[in-house]
Parts: C-alpha cells; sequence; structure tokens
C-alpha cells in the first residue's frame, strides 16, 4: 500500500515547481505525498497581482481541498506563506476549522507551522527574509509580529523578477544578508525559492536555526502523522527529531 506510514496532501500554487521536488527530497521511506493545485490567475511568481492571485487560492480553497481529501491523507497543507498574511490570524483559524470539520483530517498551513516550529525551538527573535516586494514583507512582518515573534531583522532579496526563477544559492546569500546578532533564527518565506539543500549550510556558517517554510510545513506534517525519522537536510528542525508527543496545532 502507497503510505503505509502515513500520506501527506499538499495544496501548491498552480505555477509553483519548488514545492514538489524539496518534499520529495525530504520524505522518509513509506510516507506518500499526494499533491493538487490551487487556483489562481496571471503571471505566477510574479510580484504583481500577488494579492490577487492570493484572494482567489482562498476562494477556491474548499473545492480544492475536496479533491485532495480523497486520497485520505494524514494531514492537508497548504503549501502557501503568503496566503496566510492574506487571512490573517483569525480569517486562518476559522479556514482551518472549517476544512477540518468537513473532512475530519488535520489541516494546517506553511506559516502555522512555522510558528509551530518557533515554539518547537524556543525562538522568540528571528531575522525576517523573503523573496517578496517590501510591501509584502512588511505585511507578513506584522503577521509574525501578532503573533508574538520579535522580527529583530528583515529585508528582501534584491533583483527579483520572478520568484519562481529563484535559487538555493540566492536563498543563502538572502539569509547571510538579513541574519542579526540579535536574532535566535534566521527564517525564509516562501516555498518557491528553494531552500532546503542550503538550510544546514547556513546554520553551519551563521551557527543559529535557520528554518523556511518549506522546512516547516514538512517537519509539521511529519510530526502530524507520527513519523519522527531525522532527514538529512533542512536544518536541525528536520536532521534533529526526536519523537515527543504531538497535539495537532497549527
Amino acid at each position: 500500500m502507497m503510505g503505509w506510514r502515513g500520506r501527506i496532501g499538499f495544496l501548491v500554487p498552480p505555477g509553483n515547481p519548488t514545492v514538489e521536488p524539496e518534499m520529495m527530497h525530504l520524505v522518509p521511506e513509506g510516507v506518500s505525498l499526494h499533491f493538487t493545485r490551487m487556483v489562481a490567475h496571471g503571471t505566477t511568481g510574479s510580484h504583481e497581482g500577488q494579492e490577487e492571485r492570493n484572494l482567489a487560492q482562498i476562494k477556491h480553497l474548499a473545492g480544492n481541498a475536496a479533491l485532495l481529501a480523497m486520497v485520505k491523507p494524514g494531514v492537508m497543507v497548504m503549501a502557501h506563506t503568503a496566503t496566510s498574511y492574506t487571512l490573517g490570524q483569525d480569517g486562518e483559524a476559522r479556514l482551518i476549522d472549517e476544512l477540518e470539520a468537513q473532512h475530519h483530517i488535520p489541516f494546517i498551513t506553511a506559516f502555522g507551522s512555522v510558528i509551530q516550529a518557533f515554539s518547537h525551538l524556543g525562538i522568540q527573535r528571528i531575522a525576517y527574509a523573503t523573496p517578496y516586494n517590501m510591501e509584502n514583507t512588511q505585511k507578513g512582518k506584522r503577521h509574525l509580529e501578532n503573533y508574538g515573534i520579535n522580527v529583530v531583522s528583515h529585508g528582501i532579496l534584491p533583483g527579483v523578477t520572478n520568484i519562481y526563477d529563484e535559487t538555493a544559492e540566492r536563498a543563502y546569500g538572502l539569509a547571510r544578508m538579513m541574519d542579526h546578532p540579535d536574532a535566535d533564527a534566521v527564517f525564509l518565506s516562501g516555498v518557491g525559492m528553494p531552500t532546503i539543500k542550503v538550510l544546514n549550510m547556513l546554520e553551519s556558517d551563521l551557527n543559529k536555526p535557520v528554518i523556511s517554510s518549506a522546512s516547516a510545513m514538512m517537519w509539521n506534517a511529519l510530526r502530524i502523522i507520527g513519523v519522527a525519522e531525522p532527514t538529512q537536510d533542512g536544518g536541525q528542525l528536520l536532521t534533529r527529531r526526536s519523537p515527543l508527543p504531538c497535539p495537532i496545532k497549527r
């Protein structure tokens, strides 16, 4: 049977080429991954029209989740950080409650997973780095602060023409640029810019945790389905895992 240790379902933005390969790179043996595309229109990966695409994804999310639920995953993951910025804290909580009530499957988000990862590692102060424009980065900063996170440094990756054309090497440079002596950790927001293969080296070079939306959502999904096997890549969140009790949290 496919997914004999567990199944994870991901809701992915329509133009994102990064989520599937990064999650497949991390997944332990016996866990199966299943992907459904969300609905959005316009130039995917572009800064222009980001809010409109987020709103379209939210509008159609119930239908997309219903399709993904048919594969009977142990958890469903909204694999898009910026949609949480659009929803806001209360809106995201309502959405999760509605989808969990409808499908009786735990539903988590990339951003909610980041917040859980911060709590797990005892992180309170972060350097916040994004491939977004400054407007969406500021929105994300306010969202983090609403959850009690102290953002001691924040900034954007310069010269982005399309987030989906970015590289892990550029993500590495962005994290180094945004790091701050007062930060407990560096947070690389977004799942469109590749991050997974540089997190270990960043942690070694910066001597602190480096968390990306991608690493956090895989960590949280594995936690919920009860698979505690460490991975080779993805930073200490994934490489130093322990089988801790797991109440379902978003």
